[in-house]
């Protein structure tokens, strides 16, 4: 595969290709060229022409192609297309190590892992290493390390394994969200979404408690972590009478589906309820009311991800690291003050 036959089967020029490929600042192709791009890249198993790229240089230093390849494991999210969290995320290491001449040879989901051709896509791989993207079990992560030489996972989960693991603190991020909503004067704070071993669920009751508040279990709807989870959670709480005034998700995909819920309710965000949330997908800057939520690091999660990985597989380093990286709130209009009673 070259350049023109990407540039010919993507509809676009072999210049914009190139910009995409080589992430140029300058490249002025919109989300779903770039996407595009990649996934012929992915699909072809296309790798530059090194030898090329040096004579243009004018180095014929370390002219021999190098063509090695990652796979990425979604364990939270059995529909990859529409999550736009580890979609992102996974396009981010993608990006990333192709500079580095690996490709993204294949992705499979944790969901599917059992069905007898991702079995055998996993134990006849031929990748170098596997980017876990997502909390997934030990039992999982045993399965892997059976099968894959170097393992590296990302996420918002910290894991107690002895895996390179690039996180943001979930757990912290919660916190921090929670703090938010009580500084705006709110005590009884709904939370939706997961709960059996999720940090943000964890760090939504270390707040409370921090504030001496009761855990409510009426306030407390477990949940998928989707907009048709976060939908009928609200819808959930709501039906039941629930007063809180303030509703906490764990991500920005279950609160698009509360908000929902919440409007359909005849309640009005944020002079009735407020909701906070976690990701800051693109999404939720176009919302309205636009999302409160902490802004997590996608990109450089991914980058890090992808440098990490290729580091250990390069034998780099031996030791599993565990890289945190920061977040912080980006403040819209979904918070407002308290208005009813505490």
């Amino acid at each position: 595969m070259t350049l023109k036959e990407i540039a010919a089967e993507a509809g676009v020029s072999i210049s914009t290709v190139s910009r995409v490929i080589n992430k140029s600042s300058k490249c002025p192709a919109s989300k779903e060229v770039q996407d595009k791009i990649w996934e012929i890249v992915r699909r072809t198993g296309y790798t530059p022409n090194t030898t090329a790229r040096d004579l243009k240089r004018g180095s014929a230093e370390n002219t021999e192609p190098l063509s090695r390849s990652i796979a990425c494991l979604f364990a939270r999210t059995s529909d990859v297309e529409t999550d736009s969290f580890f979609s992102s995320l996974a396009r981010s290491i993608e990006k990333e190590a192709f500079k580095y001449n690996y490709i993204l040879k294949y992705t499979f989901t944790a969901f599917d892992i059992n069905h007898p051709s991702t079995f055998r896509l996993i134990t006849d791989n031929h990748v170098d290493g596997v980017a876990v993207l997502g909390r997934c079990d030990k039992q999982l992560l045993k399965f892997l390390k059976q099968y894959f030489k170097c393992v590296a996972y990302t996420g918002l989960n910290n894991l107690e394994a002895k895996y390179d693991q690039i996180i943001c603190d979930g757990y912290q991020a919660s916190i921090t969200a929670i703090n938010h909503l009580m500084q705006l004067g709110h005590t009884k704070i709904a939370y939706i979404g997961e709960t059996e071993a999720e940090d943000r669920y964890q760090g939504y009751c270390t707040a409370l408690a921090s504030r001496q508040l009761p855990l409510r279990r009426e306030y407390i709807s477990n949940v998928t972590l989707s907009s048709e989870g976060g939908y009928k959670g609200a819808a959930a709480l709501l039906n039941k009478g629930c007063d809180a005034t303030a509703f906490f998700c764990p991500n920005d995909v279950t609160a698009i589906g509360a908000m929902r819920a919440i409007k359909e309710h005849g309640l009005s965000i944020p002079g009735d309820v407020s909701i906070i949330s976690i990701d800051d997908i693109d999404m939720a800057q176009y919302l309205n009311p636009m999302l409160t939520t902490i802004h997590i690091p996608v990109e450089e999660m991914g980058q890090m991800t992808a440098k990490t990985l290729i580091d250990r597989i390069e034998g780099g380093h031996h030791l599993p690291m565990k890289i945190n990286l920061p977040y912080y709130i980006a403040n819209r209009e979904s918070c407002g003050p308290c208005r009813r009673g505490k």
